[in-house]
């Protein structure tokens, strides 16, 4: 398989063997995408021709404009949650021509925002939500999914107001359950988990549709209660136009759906990136990930996005290029114009069983016991963003995910640290004082070493650290060692110049050394060099050190 992957372009056996593989993998991966598409429709609350539509268009315009050689573009577990909540929000009653025109204007919405950041460069926005926070944001997701699912399984109808009276409704309703829907149920969970556990990124999705399908047309599952898909159109995607009415209170949910969107693409598609693939490139992502959901909200698709467990399989089958995202794309045509009758009649327990099964990876207790392994504080983000989605929703929960990543960031750049330097023995390297290395000091010398930008969040508490250490070893000179500050702000640099006439007072002379050149002219502009003088600004601390034991030598003899 390698050798055929690398093969010259002009190589006709490597062309055709390259053009098999990817169409076995389109084929495969639309085994796979087809029915959890559908499945993904109905947790957004629409109809199942919707995710065929997903399926369709998304995917053959990221195919064509995307940077990834194998991600599968389409709707995903989490954007079809937050495209529901926001759906609902918007057509309270279900009317099913409101909830088509508000699917076009929400798609479009997250397409026109993904585009628009593309072209201001805000491809690093990809890195702003952490991990942690991310691992609690999924987890909390993944559960309001299962819940949301489980009146299908039992063949409930409730009303929807939130998880912790969702889960009372349906304890409420206990006693209403279908039997039938619920042995149903049961057993596409049963099949689904077994085919998953013994053949990981098998067509099990398929064949839990197609058993489903038979049993209702053998049983006739509708007549006896059983909910089933009902009818879906048998024909390609109609043109379908946004509602600009409607913009306004779209808007919310569209930023927190662009934002997941780009955030699981850019993250599945460095995921699969083979070594010999061209570089991920975030701002083009955008654009095509903003093109696909424009493009695909003309045609009645719900917002989509990169597909980790679908490019896994187009990955594992040996694609290696957008083909096999085109033969998946061709493959929901097919199924759209030959196989929508008979999709009709699958039952609803079924498709709630495929998104239970794909949605309860999200949550992962491993990935918080790592974290709470790693880094506590982290460990309460994640808690706080999975609760967060719990208590206040989906939509809101991203909110707090984006707060709590930022108070994170602000966090880490407003707790610089100050190490002390010494010298290690029988060498020249500097290096931070630590309890189990017996590293030289020098009486009456203090080399301290600030890390990190220093600005206006962090300048007190660096002060602060250097008084308190000052205080300590009482040094006749104090050498700042800048070799690990890469700005400084204007805050900062005023506070460090106050700090310098207050210590003088008391007997301490300081010195500078190892200035980044920015440094160094901020230093200079500031007035800091003159009030020092150029007989206490050194190109290095080594240098500082060797002119301090220089100076202290006579003293000494």
């Amino acid at each position: 398989m390698a050798s055929n992957e690398h093969s010259p372009v002009g190589d006709g056996r490597g062309a055709t063997a390259g053009f098999r593989l990817d169409v076995i993998a389109g084929l495969t991966a639309a085994a796979v995408v087809l029915p959890k598409a559908m499945a993904y429709a109905t947790v957004a609350g629409l109809p199942v021709s919707v995710g065929l539509y997903t399926a369709f268009v998304p995917m053959i315009i990221y195919a064509l404009l995307g940077t990834s050689r194998v991600l599968s573009v389409s709707s995903t577990t989490t954007l079809a949650i937050l495209a529901g909540t926001q759906l609902g929000l918007a057509v309270p009653d279900g009317d099913p021509g409101k909830l088509i025109t508000a699917t076009a204007t929400l798609t479009a919405m997250t397409g026109g925002l993904l585009i628009l950041a593309s072209l201001l460069r805000f491809g690093f926005v990809a890195n702003f939500i952490s991990s942690p926070v991310l691992i609690g944001f999924k987890a909390g997701i993944g559960l309001v999914i299962v819940l949301d699912q489980v009146p299908k399984l039992l063949g409930l109808h409730i009303t929807k107001e939130g998880f912790f009276r969702d889960i009372l409704s349906i304890a409420g309703h206990l006693s209403e359950t279908s039997l039938l829907t619920l042995a149903i149920a049961a057993a596409a969970l049963v099949a689904l988990l077994a085919m998953e556990r013994l053949w990981p990124h098998s067509p099990a999705p398929l064949l839990a549709v197609a058993a489903g399908i038979a049993l209702s047309w053998f049983a006739g599952l509708e007549a006896l209660g059983v909910s089933t898909v009902g009818f879906i159109p048998q024909s390609l995607p109609s043109i379908t136009l946004p509602s600009l009415g409607l913009a306004r209170e779209l808007l919310p949910g569209a930023l927190g759906i662009a934002l997941m969107s780009f955030t699981e693409t850019i993250a599945a598609g460095r995921a699969f990136a083979a070594p010999s693939d061209p570089p991920i490139r975030a701002n083009r992502e955008l654009l095509a990930t903003g093109a696909a959901n424009l493009g695909g909200a003309l045609f009645g698709a719900m917002s989509a996005g990169g597909g980790t467990s679908q490019t896994a399989v187009v990955r594992a089958v040996g694609g290696h290029s957008q083909g096999a995202s085109l033969v998946t794309a061709a493959a929901a045509a097919a199924t759209m114009l030959v196989l929508a009758p008979m999709l009709g009649l699958l039952p609803q327990a079924v498709l709630a069983a495929i998104v239970i099964v794909y949605s309860i990876g999200l949550i992962k207790p491993a990935d918080f016991w790592s974290v709470r392994k790693v880094r506590r504080m982290e460990f309460q983000w994640a808690l706080a963003a999975f609760l967060g989605v719990l208590l206040f929703g989906t939509l809101q929960g991203i909110i707090v995910a984006i707060v709590l990543s930022f108070i994170g960031l602000a966090r880490q750049a407003a707790s610089a640290k100050v190490y002390v330097v010494g010298r290690k023995r029988g060498t020249d390297r500097l290096r931070p004082l630590s309890p189990d290395q017996d590293d030289e000091t020098f009486e009456g010398l203090l080399i301290l070493r600030p890390e990190g930008r220093l600005f206006f969040a962090n300048a007190q508490q660096v002060a602060d650290q250097a008084q308190m250490l000052v205080a300590k070893h009482k040094p006749k000179v104090l050498v700042l060692d800048m070799s690990r500050v890469f700005d400084i702000e204007y805050s900062a640099l005023q506070m460090m110049m106050e700090g310098e006439r207050r210590i003088s007072e008391h007997g301490v002379t300081v010195w500078l050394a190892e200035l980044n050149p920015d440094v160094l002219a901020y230093v200079r502009a500031s007035g800091f060099a003159d009030q020092l003088g150029p007989d206490r600004l050194f190109v290095n601390t080594r240098t500082a050190l060797q002119h301090y034991l220089a100076s202290t030598a006579p003293a000494a003899a």
